[in-house]
């Protein structure tokens, strides 16, 4: 609780220093004013949506992430070869491919699934493969002197050894998914946590804004 009153009292003073217009630093009181009137409103539809948006796009990209990371990771052949290809789409920010699908899908929720999906998915892989890659072989080797068979390696030691780097790919994939959302949503979107922020600064509401941002 600590670092957040610290902010909150810095919020304060930054508010009556002078330094800053007042009119452009809305009041903490007024913000928590302004959430409770969205509240009543359009608030919780614009939380679901984007919830509803990203854990799609989530879904979807770390179930297709999963396997092609395991499989990149755990077969050296393969990863060299695709390793280029995956290193361009991941420097390739996903923001900058809203125009073009807005041009091909529009602004149905196609097209946010697809940049979302897109986000998640090279996020996860990434995560993923270079987990699978760092796994020593020792575990297997040792299984597999002590008789296990393939299915019982991969059922005791592979997916075991897989589980955190899956956990920490869906925490990586939402973290992109969310801020990829809410740019989309700031272009092209009639509801959501980013089409309230576009729609509040519209009309310099700067309450919804922070609102919306928090």
């Amino acid at each position: 609780f600590a670092p957040w009153a610290f902010i909150v009292a810095v919020w304060y003073a930054i508010r009556a220093s002078g330094w800053v217009n007042p009119a452009l630093v809305p009041a903490p009181h007024a913000v928590f004013e302004r959430f409770v009137e969205l509240a009543g409103d359009r608030l919780g539809l614009d939380m679901w949506m984007s919830t509803r948006r990203v854990f799609t796009g989530v879904t979807l990209g770390v179930c297709a992430a999963v396997p092609v990371g395991f499989c990149l990771g755990w077969y050296r052949g393969l990863r060299s070869f695709v390793d280029p290809v995956i290193n361009f789409f991941r420097a390739l920010p996903p923001i900058a491919l809203i125009p073009p699908v807005i041009v091909y899908f529009g602004i149905r929720e196609l097209a946010k699934t697809g940049i979302l999906f897109y986000a998640s998915f090279f996020a996860a892989v990434i995560v993923m493969y270079e987990g699978i890659a760092q796994i020593s072989p020792i575990y297997v080797r040792v299984a597999r002197t002590l008789g296990a068979t393939d299915l019982e390696i991969f059922a005791k030691v592979i997916v075991p050894l897989t589980v955190p780097h899956i956990l920490t790919a869906i925490r990586v994939a939402l973290g992109v998914a969310w801020a990829t959302l809410v740019a989309s949503e700031l272009i092209a979107a009639q509801q959501g946590l980013g089409a309230l922020i576009q729609h509040a600064s519209s009309f310099f509401l700067l309450e919804s804004v922070y609102v919306g941002i928090i």
